[in-house]
């Protein structure tokens, strides 16, 4: 028999023995409910009614004599009604006695109280009918007479009744009590032997079942306590028990057999994390390192003490992470173990991929972090797997290439300018970095002036480094520059900060010197150039000869050869180290075709006009300084796109005209465009929404132009890399005050009061910063029958070219970036 039938056969038994003595006590609780039911509900509530019959009787006679002895009708009518419902409820009463009369005995009773109540209310109404007739003596007598009789009578059937019903609930209860007693004596018997029946069952289920059970749980237990898992459990007899004995035996050697596959995986394992050059680890739950780590990353933290301790501790301390950022690990590790595998993508960016960790000796490693997380067939994750790796040494190699690579790219930018352009671009770069530097030492707090003067001279620094495409130096201009931006702005809380804008100064300052270090040492260009002295000195030489043979050609006895030759000697002498205007703005110029591809518009043809004129070192650096805003807003804002030129009949590609003059002993540089002019409705509307004027001040076209010298004044709708800034002719005409000179706008048409109206841009500057090219031709020529000085000086002449420099056109492509910075005053004039 198997041990499925051998239980099957028990649980028969068992339910048979239940079953017969639930049957018998279900039997005897319902004859022992049953007798109670009657005793409860019939007997003991009659007997209980039968004490209240008594009361009821006893209430009636307290009401008879209110009755009797009543002040009042009023009280009589109370007590008669009173009477009324008591005679009711001694009726209903008698009606109840009635029905749970269990003897004839107890029915005569019911009758002859019946019989009495009634002879009773019957003298009580007569009674009654006395008293209200106003015979209250005669209602007193017939009470103590006749009512007192008939109650007397009522109270004994009455008793009489409860005494019977009382006698009948005391027996019923004892036969009650006999019954229950034998019921559960019958009861406990039948469950004795259940229990003695139950339990030699249970004995032969332990016997059968349990024990071997028992037996092979403990072996089993043994076995996998002590892993020895070449033992085996013996069988006994073939039924299921033995077949779960065999199939644990195949279990275990199989497990066997994997046990020695696991050991050499582990072995392996082992041999990998001891070997690899690479530090791995694992986060369980409370952030802690699990005991098994590769040996590498002792090495990397130069430590023993890795397994247990906090992941936190041992790879985030002494890092250089935030608080902020610390909190973010820690928070995300903690909300990705031992939740579900979605938790790790979602917070897997605030895990962070490389940190600086400073050792005990103080040196800084570079750790890169690669985190991932272990999962079960739940996709629950129960751990995180760091990598960590030592990436210092790659990190400085990085470094120094990307330093090698910014420093051929610095090297490409100064190759790309010429020489004496370079020489001339550090010492106006220089100069302005004194200047800021003088102005925030001056100043311990903020000054609207010496900000203004501070934001256009870095400003100008950085056109001049876009014109000549240096590219890094302009990002470290723009960032000093945007600082300058912030203190100008009213609504940014920016504070006036002495050292920390030094510290920006001086990374421009270094920007600048690295520059100057590389085209020095690395290249070993010193000073204006070779090639510009040379040529500076071919030409002077050239001025000397031409002098000399004047000289010698002079006749000694005349006086008037003798004049004019110290006259054209002296001329040549003032042209020594001059420029003409168009060497002067080369670099500004070159840098126009570019701009204009940022600009969307076709490069203008730029022409100049020097009348002979040629500049001397002073004004050359102002110029460029000027020049380097005007022809970038000129380009911006004063030319037109090809479409809309080609829409008002003008060429696609705009015109710039650049004079240079003697008007009132002061040097004259006139600029022009063919642009659509200046936007006077525009500046007008500025100034208004300034406070500068109202809308019903009237002031003239040469006032609203003047709007556009103040400090801060833009048209651009926003600021951006291109315009917006509010630097631009406030500059300009600050860099001429401070050459003692002026700035003018001339318009050149007669449209008063139109939008907008075509101009000049004029700037003067003192007569001693130039000098006339021509005189010397002139002179000679008086001095001597010679030919003109540029056959004597060909090519290379008084002028670069004396009369091939006059009314040229330049347009030529260039390799120089534009400036995206340029600031313009208005949206379709060049301001």
């Amino acid at each position: 028999m198997t041990i499925r039938h051998r239980i099957t056969l028990l649980v028969i038994l068992t339910f048979v023995a239940l079953s017969i003595i639930g049957g018998y006590a279900v039997y005897q609780t319902r004859a022992s409910a049953q007798k109670v039911r009657q005793v409860t509900e019939g007997v003991v509530p009659s007997a209980l009614a039968s004490a209240d019959l008594v009361s009821q009787v006893k209430a009636v006679q307290i009401a008879t004599m209110t009755l009797v002895y009543a002040p009042d009708d009023t009280v009589v009518e109370q007590a008669l009604d009173n009477l009324k419902k008591l005679r009711g409820d001694i009726d209903q009463s008698l009606a109840r006695q009635a029905e749970g009369a269990a003897s004839d005995a107890q029915k005569g009773l019911v009758t002859q109280a019946r019989e009495s109540v009634e002879n009773y209310f019957n003298a009580i109404n007569d009674t009654a009918k006395l008293k209200q007739a106003g015979k209250t003596e005669m209602a007193q007598a017939f009470l103590f007479a006749m009512v007192a009789q008939y109650r007397d009578e009522l109270e004994g059937v009455v008793n009489t009744l409860r005494v019977e019903k009382n006698r009948q609930k005391d027996s019923a209860i004892t036969t009650l009590n006999d019954t229950l007693s034998t019921t559960t004596t019958a009861i406990g018997i039948v469950t004795g032997l259940a229990i003695v029946l139950l339990t030699a069952i249970g004995a032969l289920l332990y016997r059968q079942i349990t024990r071997p059970l028992s037996r092979m749980q403990a072996m089993m237990s043994e076995i996998a306590n002590s892993q020895d898992f070449t033992r085996r459990v013996p069988v006994g007899r073939m039924d299921e028990i033995g077949h779960s004995i065999v199939a644990f035996n195949g279990m275990i050697e199989k497990i066997q057999e994997r046990s020695a596959q696991l050991k050499q995986k582990t072995a392996d394992i082992q041999a990998m994390l001891q070997n690899m050059q690479q530090g791995i680890l694992t986060v369980v739950d409370g952030s802690k390192v699990h005991g098994e780590y590769s040996a590498y990353l002792e090495a990397i933290f130069e430590t023993q003490d890795i397994a247990g301790r906090g992941v936190m501790d041992l790879v985030f301390g002494d890092s250089d992470l935030g608080s902020d950022a610390l909190s973010q690990v820690e928070a995300a590790i903690d909300a990705c173990i031992g939740q579900d595998a979605i938790n790790f993508a979602f917070n897997e960016h605030l895990l962070v991929g490389e940190i600086g960790k400073r050792m005990p000796d103080g040196r800084i490693k570079q750790l890169d972090l690669t985190w991932s997380a272990i999962t079960d067939e739940s996709d629950t994750i129960l751990r995180l797997m760091l990598c960590v790796r030592d990436v210092t040494e790659l990190r400085e190699l990085a470094a120094e290439a990307n330093e090698q690579k910014q420093r051929l790219e610095m090297i490409g930018e100064i190759l790309a300018v010429s020489q004496e352009k370079f020489h001339h671009f550090i010492e106006s770069s220089s100069d302005f970095i004194r200047e800021n530097e003088r102005i925030i030492r001056k100043h311990s707090q903020a000054d609207s002036a010496a900000i203004a003067e501070l934001f256009r001279n870095m400003h100008t620094i950085k056109g001049n480094a876009r014109t000549y495409n240096l590219q890094y130096l302009t990002n470290v201009v723009h960032e000093t520059e945007q600082s300058y931006h912030e203190l100008r702005q009213p609504d940014v809380a920016r504070l006036w900060d002495q050292d920390g804008m030094m510290r920006e100064l001086e990374r421009v300052r270094e920007a600048v010197d690295a520059y100057a270090h590389i085209n020095e040492i690395s290249l070993g260009r010193k000073g204006p150039g070779r090639a510009a002295d040379e040529q500076s000195m071919v030409v002077d030489r050239a001025h000397i000869r031409a002098s000399l043979r004047m000289l010698e050609a002079a006749d000694p006895n005349d006086l008037h050869q003798l004049v004019a030759m110290r006259d054209a000697v002296h001329q040549t002498l003032r042209l020594l180290g001059t420029e003409g205007v168009g060497e002067a703005l080369g670099g500004v110029l070159d840098s126009l075709p570019s701009l204009a591809g940022e600009l969307g518009k076709p490069a203008p043809a730029v022409r100049i006009d020097d009348n002979g004129y040629r500049l001397r070192a002073p004004a050359v650096r102002i110029l460029r300084d000027v020049f380097m805003h005007l022809l970038r807003n000129s380009m911006d804002h004063g030319l037109e796109g090809a479409d809309e030129r080609r829409a008002k009949g003008k060429p696609a590609a705009g015109t710039i005209d650049i004079e240079v003059g003697l008007d009132h002993n002061m040097l004259q540089v006139t600029l022009t465009d063919d642009g659509r002019g200046l936007a006077l409705h525009r500046i007008r509307s500025i100034a208004v929404q300034r406070g500068w004027i109202t809308a019903e001040t009237y002031v003239t076209d040469e006032q609203i132009a003047q709007f556009i010298f103040r400090p801060g004044f833009s048209t651009a709708s926003e600021v951006t890399e291109v315009s917006g800034r509010g630097v631009g002719m406030d500059a300009v005409q600050d860099f001429v005050r401070r050459e003692h000179g002026r700035i003018e706008l001339r318009f050149t048409d007669e449209r008063k009061g139109a939008e907008f109206r075509q101009f000049q841009t004029v700037v003067c500057l003192p007569d001693n910063l130039v000098v006339d090219g021509f005189d010397l031709n002139s002179v000679a020529a008086d001095a001597v029958d010679l030919p003109a000085l540029d056959a004597v000086v060909p090519r290379i002449g008084l002028n670069a070219g004396l009369n091939a420099g006059t009314n040229a056109e330049m347009g030529a492509d260039t390799k120089a970036a534009p400036d995206k910075s340029h600031d313009d005053l208005s949206q379709t004039g060049k301001v």
